[in-house]
């Protein structure tokens, strides 16, 4: 994934540099090339010959070190750097950052880079909320560094709050965020419904169905990385919420109605992954002539159309993409609600098919359209996502 990439890691003098041979790990796992410099101060929690092991490149740590091709190396290793993440980064290396000072060699290299800019602050939370710190990061912030909230939890003297630094699954996330995906979607604005929708019986009951939302999450996650502007309207799932998206959380279809139509107006391409409970409950009560005592009986009604209601309103040059789930004749009845709601694709898939529906990781879609029908092979989410974007921005241009 990360093949070719250079992705240089900055080690502050922390006691949560620990966590980062095993980032280190997980980058070089993803073919990366680990470049690591470390402070004086990182030095005294760990040693350089921890990340040489693990990146087979020369941990820096002295700004006028000879033992290596004479070259300006700071400067050099900041033109191959396709990020620089710093972590942790302490209270004093983010003063010196938001300031410009460059007297170290982690502080030289991090102000003649070019790159995407991360830092992850960890430190006691009265440092981290002094506001001096928090004017500090302000300022990072307004030069285009993008500052990674730290955790909240137990610290290592003993406080419990904000200031804890990520876990390594975490800064990674960020890190493939920044570099995982050219930026192609950049300054495209997405809509994305996903997960299930829930209709209350009663303060305890309530009518949904299997979705899982894993494959709108998908998309949104892919979209986001490629640089969209994404807005995921959700229902109830236990999913984490992908990095960089603004996240709308609901509950029934109406709720889900009302939030598409809040954010529709603006976007280039609406993807409706979710699969809302149909009908909502009119009425519960007791049927005594038919059925024994308890029963109940549900009087129900149909919920607003979504997909629907987006094809006939569209504005010009909108993309309107749904999803269809089918038991039986599957490209038939998709063509049919392609047509039907007035959308431009379907991504259609069987409940009968392995691998596909609901709650896999895995999918087996066929894709709808006016032009005709096109199989996928059985593939990941993640990767029917980024083929499902393909698509639509390909017939879109």
């Amino acid at each position: 994934m990360l093949q070719g990439k250079t992705v240089v890691l900055g080690v502050g003098g922390g006691i949560a540099a620990y966590k980062i041979p095993n980032l280190a790990s997980m980058l070089k796992k993803l073919h990366a090339n680990v470049e690591v410099i470390m402070t004086e101060n990182a030095g005294n929690f760990i040693t350089p010959v921890t990340f040489e092991s693990l990146t087979g490149n020369k941990c820096l740590t002295d700004t006028f070190d000879r033992n290596f091709q004479f070259q300006v190396e700071h400067v050099e290793l900041a033109k191959r750097a396709d990020v620089f993440l710093i972590a942790p980064a302490t209270a004093n290396g983010i003063a010196k950052i938001a300031h410009g000072i460059a007297d170290d060699m982690l502080t030289t290299t991090f102000l003649a880079c070019q790159a995407p800019k991360l830092i992850a602050p960890a430190m006691n939370t009265r440092m981290y909320e002094n506001p001096i710190t928090q004017d500090n990061l302000k300022i990072c912030m307004k030069y285009g560094m993008k500052v990674i909230e730290p955790a909240r939890g137990y610290l290592a003297c003993g406080d419990v709050g904000a200031g804890k630094m990520p876990e390594p699954e975490v800064l990674l996330e960020h890190i493939l965020f920044e570099i995982a995906y050219k930026k192609d979607l950049a300054g495209k604005k997405l809509l994305v419904t996903a997960g299930p929708t829930r209709e209350a019986i009663d303060p305890v009951r309530y009518i949904t169905n299997h979705s899982s939302g894993k494959m709108g999450y998908a998309v949104a996650r892919a979209a986001a990385e490629r640089g969209a502007s994404v807005t995921l309207v959700s229902g109830p799932v236990s999913l984490k919420p992908p990095l960089g998206v603004k996240l709308v959380q609901v509950e029934s279809a109406g709720e889900m109605f009302e939030a598409v139509k809040a954010a529709f107006d603006e976007q280039d391409a609406v993807v409706k992954a979710a699969a809302v409970a149909d009908y909502t409950p009119l009425s519960v009560g007791a049927e005594k002539t038919k059925k024994k005592e308890g029963d109940m009986c549900l009087e129900l009604k149909r919920t607003e159309d979504i997909l629907a209601w987006l094809g006939a309103n569209r504005r010009p040059g909108q993309f309107l993409c749904g999803f269809s789930m089918e038991t039986e004749h599957l490209v038939e009845n998709s063509r049919a609600k392609l047509e039907k709601k007035g959308v431009d694709m379907i991504v259609a898939n069987s409940l009968r098919v392995e691998g596909a529906g609901f709650g896999t990781d895995t999918n087996v879609v066929t894709f709808i359209t006016r032009q005709g029908a096109q199989e996928l092979e059985r593939m990941t989410k993640d990767q029917v996502a980024h083929r499902i974007l393909d698509e639509i921005f390909a017939m879109k241009s």
